[in-house]
């Protein structure tokens, strides 16, 4: 009985809906006019999706156990081994860099607007360096190894990715003067976001969502942004707002002429939980050791992905030069 008891309350925990159900049973209706009760009430959304997302590949044919299976014991793995070291990170943080934040906000609409612009700065600096530094990328390629995109890729990050991230963005909206109760506001916001923007093709198929593309990221940009397409490689890393892409040129739309293709550049089973969740630390491991001086071990761990001492790079960067300048040549030609 206490294992049915155990595995009924892991399935109310992934569908977030024991809240729910408390609020309901006691009669609290009234919690819903509370942020607190809206986001009880909302934050079933995700995994209903999910499993509606599997319904609907289901009827059309298309399920495959094998799509899913590594997301969600990568799920099940973080479940019990790390489950509050996200939660304690921003704790830890609020705490560490309240003392020395630059200005006072207060819980107006627009500084909600001010608060959610700093948060999705953040956001880009976290995720542009776990493109871009090879030891963060190790934490971060687990969400990256899954050949095809569904509703459970949210749930494919290694153990310490989230601690890692919550430092970075946490530290920056509290010295930026987003106030706690804010940041936990955005951070259910985007998160939800975060979480919808990795929806299939079986549950939308063109996620471009026309002009309301052009202001926010659709689940489109997100799709482009985990492919290994050249063009697309290491482009929107915002989550909602796409203004820092913008900014630093990272944006890119989804083209309809290149199919996109799911997944990183090194081969790798994605069938295998060791491979998808510690491949990456093994081959940069391999590196470290080969390479020659400490100069260059050392440079191994922070240089980007495809950094190479001998200076035969194929990083994410040098991939995509080379791919626009020859479509560039051929497209000159073809003026011609």
């Amino acid at each position: 009985m206490e294992i049915l008891e155990l595995l009924r309350k892991e399935i109310l925990d992934f569908f977030s809906i024991q809240g729910l159900i408390d609020l309901i049973r006691a009669g609290n209706f009234s919690a819903f006019r509370t942020w607190g009760g809206i986001t009880t009430a909302l934050s079933p959304l995700i995994p209903f999706i999910v499993v509606l997302e599997m319904l609907m590949a289901f009827a059309h044919h298309k399920f495959s156990v094998a799509e899913y299976k590594i997301s969600f014991f990568i799920y099940v793995f973080n479940r019990i081994v790390g489950r509050y070291l996200s939660f304690g990170m921003v704790a830890f943080c609020i705490g560490l860099f309240s003392p020395l934040t630059l200005l006072k906000t207060a819980l107006t609409w627009y500084w909600f607007i001010y608060g959610y612009i700093v948060w999705e700065f953040a956001h880009f600096i976290y995720h542009y360096l776990a493109h871009k530094v090879r030891l963060f990328w190790c934490l971060h390629s687990s969400h990256h190894a899954p050949e095809q995109m569904n509703l459970s890729v949210t749930y494919a990050h290694f153990i310490l990715e989230a601690p890692y991230a919550d430092f970075i963005r946490t530290s920056i909206c509290i010295l930026a003067g987003v106030s706690p109760v804010m940041l936990f506001a955005i951070i259910f916001i985007d998160g939800t976001w975060g979480g919808f923007i990795h929806v299939g093709e079986n549950f939308m198929k063109d996620s471009r969502m026309g002009f309301v593309g052009k202001l926010i990221l659709t689940p489109s940009h997100h799709r482009v942004h985990h492919a290994r397409n050249p063009l697309y490689m290491d482009t929107n890393f915002c989550n909602l707002l796409n203004i820092w892409d913008r900014v630093f040129k990272t944006y890119q739309p989804e083209k309809t002429d290149i199919l996109i293709e799911y997944g990183i550049t090194r081969a790798i089973n994605p069938k295998n939980f060791l491979d998808v969740y510690f491949g990456e630390f093994y081959y940069l491991g391999k590196d470290v050791i080969k390479a020659p001086g400490l100069v260059n071990k050392f440079l191994y761990l922070i240089m980007p992905p495809g950094w190479h001492h001998s200076g035969n790079h194929k990083m994410a960067s040098v991939i995509r030069n080379e791919y626009l300048e020859n479509s560039s040549k051929t497209n000159d030609r073809t003026l011609s």
